[in-house]
């Protein structure tokens, strides 16, 4: 009897994550991937919290072909469930790095000197400390938010459901696979290893502002690939494919978040260009994925 009613829930579990949709299945193999990393960087003692954290992200990934079917409220839950709990997952990010402290910066910044012959994020600021230009890159750099969240508002709130959910798939993939980057390889970037500039360019009102900012909100070693550029990137990207005109209003300030993340010291130009790469080619992956899946 126990074998049958084991047997029973793991069939109910096997259909419904083959009934859910994309997001679920890229939710599910993040809890279950980042879980054994866990295994391996957190200390036994702190171990228990992170794995039933886990445990309920993947029990809510299952849930989220029921909840669709549970109504207008529930819809909007499977909906938009991973763009809602990212932060959390974000500041887990931290947590962990943090508990053991180690940081690969050093083997970032040889990769930056080999491919600049120099360090962009430390010496662009000294080396042009505008005011407009610290302005423009820092305005530029706080645009993420609105960014992330225009592409599948703007087709949300135009009835474009399903190229909705395939932009939220597309960006979803990206944090996720920046957030396993960040646990296999922390790096804590050039705010935590270089010292601070001080010049007209960062005594404006919006440097300063974006500096406080980030000094709450920034996750300890996660600045290797930037996920403020991949997540961008993806979503612009993203969006010219399902609706060209909402993509090209985010192409100038997707460009700015990217030189603004170097000029700011808030990362490494290696950390952009991955960044940027990981974005491409998960909106390019997304993008085949649903031509394949779709009907003939």
């Amino acid at each position: 009897m126990i074998t049958e009613h084991a047997e029973a829930r793991c069939r109910i579990g096997s259909e419904r994550l083959l009934h859910g949709t994309p997001v679920d299945r890229w939710t599910l193999g993040y809890a279950l991937a980042t879980a054994a990393v866990l295994v391996w960087r957190v200390p036994a003692g702190r171990l228990p919290l992170f794995l039933v954290v886990h445990g309920l992200l993947g029990a809510l990934a299952l849930l989220m072909t029921h909840a669709r079917r549970a109504g207008p409220v529930g819809r909007f839950v499977g909906d938009w469930y991973p763009l809602l709990i990212v932060t959390a997952l974000y500041t887990e990010i931290g947590l962990v790095n943090l508990a053991d402290g180690r940081a690969y910066d050093r083997i970032v910044l040889g990769w930056e000197q080999t491919l600049f012959g120099f360090q962009p994020a430390r010496e662009w600021i000294r080396s042009n400390p505008s005011v407009w230009l610290s302005w423009v890159l820092h305005l530029g750099y706080l645009a993420y938010y609105p960014i992330a969240a225009a592409a599948p508002l703007g087709l949300w709130a135009t009835g474009q459901r399903e190229a909705m959910q395939r932009v939220v798939t597309t960006i979803t993939a990206t944090f996720y696979l920046c957030y396993a980057t960040y646990l296999l390889f922390p790096v804590v970037g050039p705010r935590h290893v270089f010292p601070a500039a001080d010049n007209a360019a960062t005594h404006t009102a919006i440097a300063r502002l974006t500096a406080r900012f980030l000094d709450h909100v920034a996750a300890w070693g996660a600045a290797f690939p930037s996920s403020h550029v991949a997540v961008s990137v993806a979503a612009t990207a993203a969006a010219l494919c399902e609706w060209r005109a909402l993509g090209m209003a985010l192409v100038v300030p997707t460009t700015l978040l990217a030189l603004g993340s170097v000029y700011g010291q808030f990362h490494y130009a290696v950390d952009a260009l991955a960044g940027l790469g990981v974005g491409l080619a998960v909106a390019a992956g997304a993008r085949l994925a649903s031509r394949q899946g779709a009907p003939a």
